[in-house]
C-alpha cells in the first residue's frame, strides 16, 4: 500500500468512532458531551427567554405609539368616527396593529408560563401545550378584533 492510499492517522477514539460508523454501529459522542436532550431543553429555554425579551421591546414601542397617537388625535379634535376612518384607510396602521397583536400573543403566554412554572411547579410538555394554546387563543382574538376594526371577515 503506497502513502497516497493509506488512511490518515487519527487518535484511537476517532478511529473507534469511525470503525463503529463504518460497520453500522452507533458512534460514541466525545467525552464530556452533554446528553442531547439536556442541551436542547436548555436551548429551548434560552430561545423562549429571548422571545419574551424581544416581544417586550416591541410591545413597549407599540404601546407608546398607540397611546401617543390617541392623545394627539383627541387633542387635535378628531372624533372617534374620524379616527376610525383614517385608521381604516391606512395599510400601515393595519401592519402596525398586526405586529402589536403578534407581540402580545408571544409575550403574555411566555410570562404566564414563567409564573405557572414558578408558583405551581408545572414543567414539560403539558405546560408548553397549555401556553401554546393560550398564545393561539390570544392571536385568534386579536386577529378577530382587527378584522372587525379594519372591515375584514369576523
Amino acid at each position: 500500500m503506497d502513502s497516497s492510499t493509506a488512511p490518515p492517522a487519527t487518535s484511537t477514539a476517532e478511529s473507534a468512532q469511525a470503525a463503529a460508523a463504518r460497520h453500522g454501529g452507533p458512534a460514541e459522542p466525545p467525552a464530556g458531551t452533554p446528553p442531547p436532550r439536556a442541551f436542547s431543553a436548555a436551548r429551548f429555554e434560552s430561545q423562549l427567554w429571548l422571545a419574551q425579551r424581544v416581544s417586550a421591546l416591541v410591545l413597549a414601542l407599540c404601546v407608546v405609539v398607540h397611546l401617543a397617537t390617541i392623545m394627539l388625535a383627541v387633542r387635535g379634535g378628531l372624533s372617534a368616527d374620524e379616527i376610525l376612518t383614517r385608521l381604516r384607510a391606512s395599510p400601515a396602521w393595519l401592519a402596525f396593529y398586526l405586529v402589536f397583536v403578534a407581540s402580545v400573543a408571544v409575550h403574555a403566554p411566555l410570562g404566564l408560563r414563567a409564573i405557572v412554572a414558578e408558583w405551581l411547579g408545572w414543567r414539560g410538555r403539558f405546560l408548553n401545550a397549555g401556553i401554546f394554546l393560550a398564545g393561539t387563543v390570544l392571536l385568534a382574538l386579536g386577529l378577530r378584533a382587527l378584522a372587525g376594526l379594519f372591515g375584514g371577515p369576523g
